[in-house]
């Protein structure tokens, strides 16, 4: 079996990402561009990108891709992206990646995917994990496929959701549960096989990725949200997994990487076959914002869940 409209997912995957990194050098623009001033955000992120800020030319990317503040321009988009990922930045890379196989260069494509997907970009994780059920220019190997696609799916990649669910049908028992074993292993951010690299830089020690929702702050620390009301009954979600086992093994993870996390209490509900993780409680909506920003921009996917 073989997954179908793969080039169509990748297509949507790519689209709607805003370009909300955050670094201190490129904040001006941040702010103009939460603004909607586009075209002044481009004037502030450009000389920097010039002389080489790789947030700043991840900007650009972003920019000429939605073509706001600039003329829509794919291939430009493509190479500000292809700066920054030589850099190290995760975010392009994933990007980079994603358009190269999207146009049909998958050769090109996997090296970058592989660096983003080790990061944890659920959108390459949703690709690499397609890849490597389906033997596309990787041997086939459906335990790290698997544990892919559950953890894309943890993140809420609404197509990874989908594809596990296939992947239920074909890969036998034995094989799953070594893909929910490796995808704890990833989740705890355990040590894990060694994936191939392009031969560019190293990449920077880098946080892990968002979901395809929003581009993540990359260099910024991450804000900080007002204290929670205990008795607010707003909480967020910050992921669905495969098992409550790993629910709590990435609420262990999380609460020691997040700041913002202190204080709150993680429960557990069980939703078919995934095991929500969500924390409260929180104030009101504004409260639960401030916190999904800043597990977003720590790399994890989050959303508000409301009363």
């Amino acid at each position: 079996m073989r997954f179908s409209g793969r080039h169509m997912l990748v297509a949507a995957l790519i689209s709607g990402i805003g370009a909300v990194p955050a670094a201190a050098d490129v904040k001006a623009g941040v702010d103009a561009w939460e603004a909607r001033d586009y075209a002044g955000a481009v004037r502030e992120w450009r000389p920097l990108a010039d002389r080489g800020d790789a947030d700043a030319q991840f900007n650009m990317g972003q920019a000429y891709k939605l073509g706001r503040g600039v003329p829509s321009d794919l291939r430009i988009a493509q190479s500000w992206y292809e700066k920054a990922a030589q850099q190290g930045h995760h975010q392009a890379q994933a990007n980079l990646g994603l358009i190269l196989f999207q146009e049909g260069q998958r050769a090109k494509a996997l090296p970058w995917i592989r660096l983003a997907s080790d990061s944890g970009d659920a959108r390459a994780q949703y690709v690499l994990g397609t890849s490597l059920f389906n033997g596309d220019l990787v041997a086939k190997d459906w335990p790290r496929a698997y544990a892919l696609m559950t953890r894309a799916a943890a993140a809420g990649l609404p197509q990874a959701a989908d594809s596990l669910s296939q992947m239920d049908k074909f890969i036998p028992l034995a094989e799953r549960q070594k893909g929910v074993a490796l995808a704890r292993q990833m989740a705890t951010g355990a040590p894990a096989a060694a994936a191939s690299r392009p031969a560019t830089p190293a990449a920077k020690p880098g946080r892990v990725a968002g979901a395809a929702v929003a581009a993540a702050k990359r260099a910024a620390p991450a804000a900080k949200p007002a204290a929670p009301v205990p008795s607010g009954r707003w909480r967020v979600q910050l992921g669905a997994y495969g098992s409550a086992e790993a629910a709590r093994g990435q609420w262990a993870a999380l609460s020691r990487k997040i700041g913002a996390l202190s204080g709150l209490q993680p429960t557990y509900e069980q939703a078919g076959k995934f095991t929500r993780l969500r924390v409260g409680p929180l104030a009101d909506r504004a409260a639960a914002d401030r916190l999904c920003a800043s597990a977003k921009a720590a790399g994890q996917g989050c959303f508000t869940v409301a009363p």
